[in-house]
């Protein structure tokens, strides 16, 4: 078998290479869309990262806390699960779960209509509303510390850009 040669696709070792490179070649060749779409990404998850780390320790996930916020703005009227869905930041696949969890912890209760018993509505109880009566603060800090390296100037308007693109795309 000595002397017997096969050829090699050796493709993915080039394209390994150029990525090994430096992230500086990399960042050259992609196209702004792509730049933005990674840089996006990893900036949305160092933030929730952090964000976490404020709500784990009180016991709530991202998930438990959008809710808890959703709820708090729809006051007194509550509503109903799949509006709560179509409100959330990120898209939970099984709201039933999520919400049974946050009533067994008494922080929302949820009620069958009268008028339509199709419909169930969530509402927020006292003691929801005294977990984000306590995180608001330490949220709102966390939110600072993050963009405090921008001017406002530039918060402003990356905030606008982006709401700019949610709008496009939920057309």
């Amino acid at each position: 078998m000595r002397g017997l040669s096969f050829p090699v696709d050796n493709i993915c070792c080039n394209d390994y290479r150029c990525a090994m490179s430096g992230a500086r070649t990399l960042r050259g060749s992609l196209p702004s869309e792509d730049r933005t779409f990674i840089a996006l990404q990893k900036a949305a998850d160092k933030l929730a990262l952090q964000a976490e780390q404020i709500l784990k320790s009180n016991g709530l996930t991202g998930a438990q806390y959008n809710v808890l916020r959703i709820l708090r703005g729809a006051e007194p009227q509550g509503l109903a699960c799949s509006s709560i869905a179509e409100r959330m930041i990120s898209h939970d696949p099984d709201m039933t779960r999520l919400l049974d969890r946050m009533e067994r912890r008494h922080l929302i209760t949820r009620r069958r209509q009268s008028d339509d018993r199709r419909v169930v509505k969530t509402r927020i109880t006292s003691s929801g509303l005294e977990l984000l009566k306590r995180l608001d603060p330490t949220v709102r800090n966390l939110h600072k510390q993050q963009f405090a390296h921008m001017t406002p100037a530039s918060v402003r308007t990356l905030a606008d850009l982006l709401d700019e693109m949610c709008a496009v795309g939920a057309k």
